[in-house]
């Protein structure tokens, strides 16, 4: 299973974050972390890929009442989801060998 760059962002986020990451918080990790801006239709639209595709899953909270009582909901990566992140990280990290020079910021 191929994932573009955006869906990576969004795992690589929501392992960093551990267990029960909130949309808010995976959208405030990705734009920290990218330096780029994320909609929330953009987020929640890969959000919902990513769980049909079984590398995330999800669960509600209970109703918080800063919310009015709107219940969010936390996800986590499957184990199939932790695969996908190893082995586009593995992909990435061969490409990069020996481009240091070339990649490395002034």
């Amino acid at each position: 299973m191929q994932l573009g760059d955006f869906e990576q962002l969004v795992l690589l986020a929501a392992l960093q974050l551990g267990e029960g990451a909130v949309a808010a918080d995976l959208k405030a990790r990705i734009e920290a972390a990218a330096e780029r801006s994320v909609s929330r239709g953009a987020l929640y639209a890969t959000l919902d890929r990513l769980t049909s595709k079984g590398l995330l899953s999800w669960d509600v909270e209970d109703s918080a009442p800063e919310r009015g009582g709107i219940p969010r909901r936390r996800f986590r990566l499957t184990a199939a989801g932790v695969d996908a992140v190893r082995r586009a990280h593995r992909a990435v990290t061969r490409l990069a060998e020996g481009l240091d020079d070339v990649l490395e910021t002034a």
